[in-house]
């Protein structure tokens, strides 16, 4: 069963000059659909775990943006677990998935927290298969329809993964792919378990396992090369309808596809309408990152603190001037709920330590904006910030006396 989605008006794409020349050939994609497993996958990044109320407070930001889908969780891991899954998905109105292993303890343990989705996976490469799982491929075939078949059996929308996807026998993975097909999959789930796949590769993949199934593909991928949310992306455009990602990209090792970046790419540069409330994403990535332990550092792609922050002259002139100078022009911070910054520090410029006098309250002439400068450049050369109050002081010293007066 899917639960509707939630659209928001759609708003006619931002487009500049240089973006349309330069890269104006049409949008490989027309739809995409974001199943979040920070609460899953998310939460297996080494040192964290999400308590019951972290779980409900991260699930509710997550379906208040119009999230399709939330993995709550491993139903059959533990009763604290169960109960997290189980209150997830009777609190959310996202479609809720629970994880579950190719065993019937498993299966039961995710049909009973009353879940919209049962996600079941099994091994299918040969190195998981002989030293992880100890089974066949024959077993493990076996097993991945007789799991699948139980979900669709109860009525259950059933998604499958082969784990460790793009390291399987192509052979032996689209035999996997029609058998679970046939036993009732609603959706089959590729996984670049251990991050070795990359954007192009992944493509042809993502079509191969289309062409041999009639049920919607999803796509899982790691980011162990930095290459997560590039091969997410590349699943969209060979015709995944889903990708699974995680808030600031957390999971496993080096982690998942990040939401953020996923949905932005998406949104901004193939200008198609996820359904998702972007102004929101700031926010969540805030709530995670506490949540979790996990730092988010400055310069991560759309919420890290440096993503719509500017230090350098020529840089801090364009955007003062226009911000479509020197940021994407088709994602604004306004668009992911964050705040634009103009930095100052050793490689300011004259443009923006006036901008920052005169949000102060100063009417500074050109030479004091000029020797400002100056001693904005050396103080910030020592490695010490430069906050309002250390600029009022060097307003002080040069002998900036006009201070701009407020029209009545």
């Amino acid at each position: 069963m899917q639960c509707p989605t939630r659209r928001r008006t759609r708003r006619t794409p931002r487009r500049i000059e240089f973006f349309q020349g330069t890269l104006s050939s049409p949008s490989d994609v027309d739809d995409a659909r974001i199943f979040d497993t920070t609460l899953r996958d998310g939460e297996q990044s080494p040192r964290t775990s999400f308590s019951y109320d972290d779980k409900r407070e991260i699930a509710t930001a997550l379906d208040d943006m119009g999230t399709h889908v939330i993995e709550a969780g491993f139903p059959v891991n533990s009763q604290a677990e169960f109960e997290a899954v189980r209150d997830v998905a009777r609190s959310t109105d996202a479609t809720v998935a629970g994880l579950a292993r190719v065993v019937p303890e498993d299966v039961e343990a995710a049909l009973d927290a009353g879940v919209d989705m049962v996600h079941v996976f099994c091994s299918t490469s040969e190195v998981q298969l002989r030293d992880s799982m100890g089974i066949t491929r024959r077993q493990a075939t076996a097993r991945s329809v007789e799991a699948v078949e139980r979900v669709a059996d109860a009525g259950v929308e059933v998604m499958y993964s082969p784990m460790d996807a793009t390291r399987t026998d192509e052979e032996y993975l689209v035999e996997v792919v029609e058998a679970v097909t046939e036993a009732g999959a609603d959706w089959i789930n590729v996984p670049d378990t251990c991050g070795v796949a990359t954007p192009r590769r992944f493509r042809d993949l993502i079509s191969t396992v289309t062409a041999h199934t009639d049920a919607r593909v999803d796509v899982h991928t790691h980011d162990d090369f930095g290459m997560a949310t590039a091969n997410a992306v590349a699943g969209f455009e060979a015709g995944a309808a889903q990708a699974q990602v995680s808030v600031n990209g957390i999971g496993e090792r080096a982690g998942n596809a990040a939401y953020e970046e996923v949905v932005m790419a998406v949104e901004s540069v193939y200008g198609v309408d996820t359904g998702i409330d972007t102004t929101k994403i700031t926010d969540v990535a805030r709530t995670v990152e506490e949540k979790s332990g996990v730092r988010v550092p400055p310069n991560k792609p759309v919420v890290g603190a440096n993503a719509f922050a500017h230090e350098s002259g020529i840089h801090s002139a364009g955007v003062i001037q226009n911000s479509d100078t020197f940021e994407p022009g088709v994602m604004t911070p306004e668009m992911v709920g964050a705040d634009r910054e103009i930095v100052l520090g050793k490689h300011a410029g004259q443009h923006a330590v006036r901008e920052h006098l005169t949000e102060a309250g100063f009417d500074p002439s050109d030479d004091e904006v000029r020797a400002i400068t100056r001693r904005v450049k050396d103080f910030g050369a020592e490695d010490r910030r430069v906050t309002e109050r250390v600029l009022a002081e060097f307003a002080r010293e040069v002998g900036v006396t006009r201070e701009r007066v407020e029209a009545e």
